[in-house]
């Protein structure tokens, strides 16, 4: 009996043991995620500043030194690239926001969605350049607080109605305007660049804990 059951035994205990070695906490994976951003930052070169200077410099950030502001109160990390037209957003008005944007896992270093470029996708039979097609949001801004959801795009069909977190950062900081045709050359939209950990990003970001990276416009609807 005892040479049956020592080999069982010692079976059990190499499965447990190999079970324990490939588990991975969630503090493992944050771990892994802090690690992703930091090599993500050093590749691309960004100079992090905090809040204070960020807040010296008129909420801005110096594009020629690849300046990211980095918020304490949520880990989002956010480059001003063009602080755009128009006039930031009104308190308790509810206002439609036209998004084109890029979306990369910094895991994996792969592009998970995007409208800012030509893109065919064919849905139904249909082909269709998914460029001529803008994501909307709702957006209402209380104080600072500003909350939103998806109405059509990409976003929508891709990861429900809830706006990311990290999505809402830069609305605080940036005019949500449209250029007049026959305006000023300047005259553009609002454009941000986002490192958004997973606890700002969308719900598949959140629940499989990887952070992305973000290229966006802000835009306001007719």
């Amino acid at each position: 009996m005892k040479r049956i059951i020592y080999p069982v035994v010692l079976l059990l205990l190499t499965l447990l043991y190999t079970s324990c070695e490939s588990y991975e906490t969630y503090g493992d994976k944050k771990e892994r995620e802090r690690d992703a951003i930091n090599l993500f930052i050093a590749k691309q070169g960004i100079q992090v500043i905090d809040e204070a200077q960020f807040k010296a410099q008129n909420n801005t950030t110096d594009i020629s030194k690849n300046q990211f502001v980095r918020f304490d109160r949520n880990g989002v990390y956010m480059q001003i690239v063009r602080q755009g037209c128009g006039d930031k957003l009104e308190e308790n008005v509810q206002v439609n926001v036209l998004c084109r944007f890029m979306e990369k896992n910094i895991m994996t270093d792969s592009v998970l969605i995007r409208n800012d470029q030509d893109a065919w996708l064919t849905q139904n039979g249909i082909t269709y350049n998914v460029a001529n097609f803008l994501d909307k949001m709702s957006v209402k801004r209380t104080g600072t607080t500003i909350t939103a959801s998806f109405v059509t795009g990409m976003m929508l069909n891709m990861h429900g109605a809830t706006v990311p977190a990290g999505w809402l950062v830069p609305l605080n900081y940036v005019y949500i305007g449209r250029p007049n045709p026959a305006g000023d050359l300047d005259d553009e939209v609002s454009k941000v660049r986002l490192i958004v950990p997973h606890s700002q990003g969308t719900a598949d970001a959140s629940g499989n804990v990887y952070p992305c990276y973000y290229e966006i416009t802000y835009e306001r609807a007719k």
